[in-house]
């Protein structure tokens, strides 16, 4: 019986070291500046409040991958680099960088938003007043495989199955033309495999557009209904192109969709929550619920638990709410999670002088 107690401790023991643990984030840092260049000048300059405070949420979280939103992209990477360049001297090193240009700013040339103009930052393919504002980007201390990315941020959104294409009085709006240029996806939708000693993991990342901002017609609501439901229909192998990954993913990024409270179609944040492929650790924090207490109004009448909130909204809007996701596959282990919202203290004073929205982190054991 020694025997086996022994080659059973063994037998874990050589389990655990063929695991490794992985910490993932996603993270809205908000660093979206008012015209090009100046991300990266706030960046260089070292004297920008925000850009530190950013910079120490992260080193604090200490992910190994991390998907930041809300981050200006340019056509030589420049503001990524320095900000991967501060977060060394922060201690967390990320040698790999990856941010294709994205839809946010793209301009269209059509009158997309319906105002009877064309040009403005609502006519480009994703909202911005310059190619690239507030893009998205992944930071990873380990190799991505550029070569087999794939990257659907080109999708127009009347060639998703089942699109739900914005109509007033039957015909389609704002237009036929604005329908037959206008992209699904408002910053991006990448699969972006991470090679990981020997496994390989997929990062299915994404930001959606805010289900506001819009009219009647719900042309903002049903859009960011359809970015979440690419991710389902990708997985089911409904979309052109080589099959989708069977297992060791993850989904991450910011849905900007509550699945109970504010505005959106939450039925579609319940139904990929809910996805049997998928696993939902609720990554949670003291921050939120003292936050909610603390504000009440809008909040007290919230269906959600706000241990799980992820933004932090005025009082005066729609609250603070669950917008922030990491979803791993569900053949992964997960072994931690958590939001990044403490409830005082100096770490508290810098994540919200970062951004109104809290880094997500969940730690899985890939083999």
């Amino acid at each position: 019986m020694r025997t086996g107690l022994i080659l059973a401790a063994l037998m874990l023991a050589a389990g655990a070291a063929q695991a490794q643990t992985l910490r993932v984030a996603t993270y809205n840092a908000g660093l979206a500046r008012s015209g090009p260049g100046l991300l990266l000048r706030d960046i260089a300059h070292g004297r920008d409040a925000q850009v530190a405070a950013v910079v120490q949420v992260i080193a604090w979280a200490a992910p190994d991958i991390v998907l930041v939103q809300g981050v200006d992209w340019d056509a030589e990477g420049r503001a990524l680099a320095a900000l991967a360049a501060a977060l060394g001297e922060a201690g967390q090193v990320y040698p790999h960088l990856f941010a294709p240009q994205g839809n946010r700013g793209l301009r269209s040339g059509v009158d997309l938003d319906g105002d009877g103009r064309i040009g403005g930052a609502g006519d480009a393919q994703g909202f911005g007043t310059f190619t690239g504002q507030g893009a998205m980007a992944i930071l990873s201390r380990h190799p991505v495989d550029i070569g087999a990315v794939r990257d659907f941020s080109g999708l127009l959104w009347a060639d998703l199955p089942g699109a739900s294409l914005p109509r007033v009085q039957g015909r389609p709006y704002p237009s036929s033309q604005a329908q037959a240029v206008q992209r699904l996806s408002s910053s991006g939708h990448w699969d972006v495999p991470i090679l990981v000693g020997d496994s390989v993991l997929h990062l299915l990342a994404f930001h959606a557009t805010p289900p506001v901002f819009d009219g009647p017609e719900d042309r903002n609501g049903l859009r960011n209904r359809d970015e979440l439901r690419l991710w389902q229909i990708y997985l089911d192998g409904g979309l052109p192109g080589p099959a989708p990954p069977a297992g060791r993913f993850v989904i991450l990024g910011d849905a900007n969709l509550d699945p109970w409270d504010g505005d959106g179609r939450g039925a579609a944040m319940r139904a990929l929550l809910n996805d049997p492929r998928l696993i939902d650790p609720c990554p949670a924090s003291p921050g939120g619920v003292a936050a909610a207490a603390a504000q009440g109004g809008v909040n007290a009448a919230h269906q959600g638990d706000p241990a799980l909130d992820t933004a932090d909204w005025a009082d005066d809007g729609p609250g603070n709410l669950r917008v922030d996701y990491v979803l791993p596959s569900s053949d992964l282990a997960v072994t931690g999670a958590g939001v990044l919202w403490p409830t005082d203290g100096p770490l508290s004073e810098t994540v919200a002088a970062a951004s109104r929205h809290r880094l997500v982190w969940v730690d899985i054991a890939l083999p």
